[in-house]
């Protein structure tokens, strides 16, 4: 049950990361709502630098999402068995 439950965060992780990388860069984030009702808002989403700060937060999710991968099937570098290299 434990898991299923670190798969189910896992695949968040990495739902969420794919979005945010890829999302200020299609035509989705050029025709919000909000964005078209509050010009200064406007202004600041069609920003490379704010479209770049959510893909890179969107990489640190998918680093999560991997590193939570990694740390659910063992992977540790240098890791040892009871003084046994694996």
């Amino acid at each position: 049950m434990i898991v299923l439950g670190r798969l189910v965060v896992v695949a968040y992780f990495v739902e969420v990361g794919l979005l945010l990388v890829v999302a200020p860069w299609s035509a989705f984030w050029d025709r919000n709502y909000f964005s078209a009702a509050w010009p200064a808002l406007n202004v600041l989403t069609h920003s490379n630098y704010v479209r770049g700060a959510v893909s890179g937060l969107g990489l640190v999710n998918l680093g999560a999402g991997v590193a939570e991968l990694l740390a659910l099937f063992g992977w540790r570098s240098g890791a040892t068995d009871a003084g046994r290299e694996v």
